[in-house]
């Protein structure tokens, strides 16, 4: 195990009802907010109605930056900086899932700051400073409620950046499980890969000793395995989304599963320069290429493929090589993503070869990526031509 510094500074409010106070505690930080928030869901289900009560209540002059895309747009992000400097924004309220809050985490960082806030995602600038923010979150997925990370694309370049910061954290996030209720079944689905992926990114380690770590990262997994089909089955069994959304939160909220673990994050730098291309939800990408990323590294240290085969995916090992148990325990990962209504190849989403070099070209812009097994651009093109 290696040493490590955790430190997560944003306040849960889990649970039905936690809405209702959702005014005091925005009331700590200023009267006036941006509210941000995807599409015409928030509205359709009275969601919206009920944070402008709650901001009403308050007196807080609200202004709106509406239309969030799935993969949020660098030129949504300016635009909220812009309304938050013309307006002179206290706060922001992202209202939705993971897209919503990253765009929100970009304008929130990049309000204060003098240049233009894509230089964070390029890598040309650190962020010292944020405009304070606050979460409702309406989809369990992307760990974005209780973290400082951020994931926005520059669609006139065809780039997908991300950046972390603790100064980008949420202040507090309300996580409240019936406002996932009315979410469309494939937006559950790719809750799931996303929050399994994100596991698997942290389990999936180089470092050895580390047994607490990684039954925390399989625990999760098991649990989201067990209630995903419930959910997607049963879209109101409030045990159900109340679990995924306690292992999505646990699953990426900066670190705290793996501290003291080196991460990989290799499929998770492939798939943003997928998107960027054909813009395809970040999810579905996952559900492709990570059972390939992982038959093309699992000979790096089989003994973790074979823990995970067993472990998770209940594997007999009995009369089986560990090479044998290590390859079967990746086929029941897809076969699961595949179950749950998932994609598995990228032809699939009307993906073909023209684009593999730029992809697996700009995977590596700032270098080979990943530690389980460190991959260089001929690593990453073989994993995309598997994924086709």
């Amino acid at each position: 195990m290696n040493s490590f510094h955790f430190q997560n500074p944003t306040k849960l409010l889990f649970g039905a009802g936690m809405l209702n106070q959702l005014g005091q505690e925005v009331s700590a930080y200023g009267k006036k907010v941006l509210l941000v928030y995807g599409g015409g869901s928030i509205r359709a289900t009275g969601l919206y109605d009920r944070i402008q009560q709650q901001l009403k209540h308050i007196q807080a002059v609200v202004h709106e930056l509406s239309g969030v895309e799935p993969n949020p747009r660098l030129s949504t992000v300016r635009k909220g900086i812009a309304i938050c400097r013309e307006q002179g924004i206290d706060f922001i309220l992202a209202v939705g899932g993971g897209s919503v809050l990253d765009a929100a985490k970009a304008i929130a960082v990049g309000v204060p700051y003098n240049g233009d806030v894509w230089d964070f995602l390029m890598r040309k600038a650190e962020i010292h400073s944020a405009l304070p923010l606050g979460t409702v979150l309406t989809l369990s997925a992307t760990g974005s409620e209780m973290n400082g990370n951020s994931v926005i694309t520059n669609w006139e370049e065809n780039l997908k950046k991300s950046f972390g910061s603790l100064h980008a954290y949420p202040k507090f996030s309300i996580l409240d499980p019936t406002l996932t209720y009315t979410v469309p079944a494939n937006q559950t689905v790719n809750g799931i890969v996303d929050m399994m992926s994100h596991v698997f990114e942290q389990y999936f380690s180089p470092t050895t000793n580390t047994p607490l770590q990684e039954r925390l990262c399989e625990s999760i997994l098991q649990t989201v395995i067990e209630n995903g089909e419930i959910a997607l089955a049963s879209p109101d069994n409030y045990e159900a989304r109340a679990n995924l959304m306690l292992c999505g939160t646990y699953a990426l909220n900066g670190g705290m599963i793996s501290v003291g673990m080196q991460n990989d994050w290799a499929t998770h730098m492939i798939e943003h320069e997928v998107s960027a291309i054909y813009d395809i939800a970040h999810a579905e990408g996952l559900s492709i290429l990570f059972p390939n990323w992982m038959k093309y590294v699992f000979k790096e240290r089989m003994e973790r493929f074979v823990q995970f085969a067993v472990r998770v995916w209940g594997i007999h090992p009995e009369g089986r090589t560990e090479e044998e148990i290590a390859l079967a325990g990746i086929q029941a990962t897809r076969d699961f993503f595949t179950r749950i209504g998932a994609p598995s190849r990228l032809s699939e989403l009307g993906i073909d070869a023209k684009d593999v070099d730029r992809m697996a070209k700009e995977t590596v812009r700032f270098g080979p990526v990943g530690a389980f097994k460190p991959l260089g651009e001929a690593d990453v093109r073989q994993i995309i031509e598997m994924s086709l």
